[in-house]
């Protein structure tokens, strides 16, 4: 469920201050919102990591060092690749485009959400 436009700002502001507070540990915790883990990524990853295994395998079956080796580097190859996040991820309210409907569901929860808030101010 995407977060309402009263809801970024106050984590925008959240964000701020723990960055003017503590800036080491923010940093630390810190992740990039535009970066996700993608699936075609980690299939694609774990399929390279799978042939490097294959080729390691074959060559040591063989007895032959460089086809070992390179089963090694495709193998690693494969593990970065699948543990590697992709940019640009899943759009938010705000990048939803705007002919697209919301779903009546989503639209009362949200309504409800602001009329609480409005409530307690």
């Amino acid at each position: 469920m995407p977060l309402s436009e009263h809801e970024q700002k106050l984590l925008e502001q959240l964000e701020k201050q723990l960055h003017e507070d503590d800036p080491k540990f923010a940093s630390s915790m810190g992740s990039d919102p535009g970066r996700s883990w993608s699936t075609r990524h980690l299939v694609i990853g774990v399929l390279g990591a799978l042939a490097g295994i294959l080729l390691l395998l074959l060559g040591v079956s063989m007895q032959l060092i460089v086809v070992g080796v390179l089963g090694f580097v495709v193998m690693g190859a494969g593990v970065y690749f699948a543990t590697m996040r992709s940019s640009g991820g899943r759009p938010t309210a705000a990048g939803r485009k705007p002919g697209k409907p919301r779903s009546s569901f989503m639209s009362n929860l949200e309504e409800r959400w602001d009329e609480r808030h409005r409530g307690d101010s």
